[in-house]
């Protein structure tokens, strides 16, 4: 009699319940990684609005400082600081005695989205400082950008 010989097959495949864990485990993840994407996107594009009105920024500092130190007189529509246009990010932007009013545009973000703030020039002896006020803002991520952005 001649030997039979049993050749084993190696496992071909994943079994269900080492896919299950492989969905848990990117199911978890998920959960963690979009909200803090969503927040990320939130401050990323805050902050290009801040920088997008940074000319304004200019502006009213040079108004400041032909003004002789104060702030008054330096507004939208004038000589020293012309009107806005918009941009993405930026519906609109308007200057009252030095203090730009920022609204935002569409597409940033809940809590953000049509909402304003506002950016107020100190002027020290010889600088402009400028600090940012979160306004009607909701959002946290926002928050934090706008005042992370407080700078001269």
């Amino acid at each position: 009699m001649k030997s039979m010989k049993i050749v084993k097959k190696a496992q071909a495949g994943f079994t269900l319940i080492e896919l299950m864990i492989v969905v848990a485990i990117i199911g978890i993840l998920a959960a963690v990684a979009i909200p803090q994407y969503k927040n990320y996107t939130v401050k990323t594009k805050v902050a290009a609005a801040i920088t997008e009105v940074g000319g304004l920024k200019e502006l009213v500092n040079l108004c400041i400082q032909n003004a002789g130190g104060v702030p008054d007189g330096c507004d939208s529509g004038t000589d020293d600081v012309p009107v806005y246009k918009k941009t993405k990010n930026v519906e609109e932007a308007k200057v009252e005695n030095g203090v730009i009013s920022l609204k935002f545009g569409a597409g940033i973000g809940e809590g953000v989205d049509g909402k304003t703030m506002t950016m107020e020039p100190k002027n020290e002896e010889t600088t402009i400082q400028w600090t940012n006020k979160v306004g009607d803002v909701t959002n946290e991520a926002a928050k934090l950008a706008i005042t992370k952005n407080n700078a001269a």
